[in-house]
């Protein structure tokens, strides 16, 4: 297991692991290691086969107050001496410059969370702002405390959102309710974002946690977890299919070796 500067990283004896954002003395602001260390936990510590399950929640009384604006020169991280276009990008995209001077580093994140074949479930434990809130939309489920307030802001910032947002956030809640929240770039307290559908239940600070390691367990308890990532993958990638003939293309050939394998254990 690798040691984190912004992060703590925790395994139970269920499998069930806690992934704490750690720097509270910043309101667990989100800065390029960061980004890195996400990467890393995602990409490689959440694949060990004793990992079960993914909890995410901020030590202190945030969960991530967004990006770390006091951070020298381009705060995302930006070589500014590029000029990429989308056809560069596309033809390049894990190339230098393009990887580490010009992807959007939160998207970077995103797409690690999301390519994890098992649940992640968000304990969203306070301030969730800018990509501290468009994180979470990568992970499976959302709970939230009665404290965490959620904001979609960039609008007040002059950005657009980022970290895969416009293609997680209208698939949540709907397009209407995505484009208010980002029109009007307020802040949601959870009972707001509770009504809109981002999440999934409300809780008192201190049964926030237990109700996520609840549902973590409840999760995994007696379950394959070949048949749970398969199910996972196709959920999210037959529910932006264009018919329902791609799901059954894919739900035969995943029942086929199901079946064979873990289905029979």
């Amino acid at each position: 297991m690798s040691d984190y500067e912004t992060l703590h990283w925790e395994v139970d004896a269920d499998g069930i692991a806690t992934l704490t954002i750690n720097r509270p003395d910043a309101l667990n602001a989100f800065d390029l290691t960061m980004a890195r260390e996400l990467e890393q936990v995602f990409l490689v510590d959440a694949l060990d086969d004793e990992v079960r399950a993914v909890v995410v929640t901020g030590e202190g009384r945030a969960f991530c107050a967004g990006m770390d604006l006091s951070a020298s020169g381009n705060v995302f991280g930006l070589d500014e001496s590029v000029t990429p276009t989308p056809e560069d990008l596309r033809a390049h995209l894990t190339e230098a410059p393009y990887h580490d001077g010009i992807r959007d580093t939160g998207g970077r994140v995103t797409l690690a969370i999301h390519a994890l074949p098992k649940p992640v479930i968000a304990a969203i434990n306070g301030p969730a702002v800018g990509i501290g809130a468009t994180m979470t939309l990568a992970m499976d489920l959302r709970l939230a405390s009665t404290k965490a307030r959620i904001g979609f802001v960039f609008g007040r910032l002059g950005i657009v959102p980022e970290a895969c947002s416009t293609w997680f956030l209208p698939r949540i809640v709907g397009i209407q309710q995505a484009l208010e929240w980002v029109y009007s770039a307020d802040i949601l307290t959870a009972e707001q974002a509770l009504a809109g559908r981002l999440l999934r239940s409300v809780h008192e600070p201190d049964e926030l946690l237990p109700a996520a390691y609840e549902l973590a367990r409840s999760f995994v308890k007696d379950r394959s977890p070949v048949a749970l990532g398969l199910a996972k993958q196709m959920l999210y990638r037959n529910g932006a299919a264009e018919g329902p003939l791609e799901a059954h293309l894919s739900d035969t050939l995943a029942m086929f070796w199901t079946s064979i394998g873990d289905g029979k254990e």
